[in-house]
């Protein structure tokens, strides 16, 4: 997802917003998985995920909140890495933590 550019569309309510996120602004040009095989803690530790996140400053996989584990979440904690992406199959959106935006890709 080499120079993504993303625009925010709603807030963790899941309501209407075009709200600012100054992190949007602060992303690297390219970012590499850190796995492709699931959520790098999770596969470590032989725990199990739900869903996949991608950090989008790392490229940290981590798993989802709904996971046992909430990986993603204690990447952001760990690291201050508030931009995450779905990295799930037709997924197209990321959340940032800091802000409580959701996002998606622009063209």
């Amino acid at each position: 997802m080499a120079g993504t550019r993303y625009q925010v569309v709603q807030d963790g309510a899941g309501q209407p917003s075009n709200g600012p996120c100054e992190h949007l602004g602060t992303l690297p040009e390219t970012v590499v998985p850190g796995s492709t095989q699931g959520c790098e803690d999770c596969l470590r530790d032989g725990t199990q995920w739900v869903h996949l996140r991608e950090c989008l400053t790392c490229g940290h996989i981590g798993c989802c909140d709904s996971s046992p584990n909430r990986h993603a979440t204690a990447h952001w904690h760990a690291a201050d890495h508030p931009l995450v992406r779905s990295f799930e199959p037709g997924e197209e959106w990321a959340w940032c933590y800091a802000d409580e935006l959701v996002a998606v890709p622009v063209e």
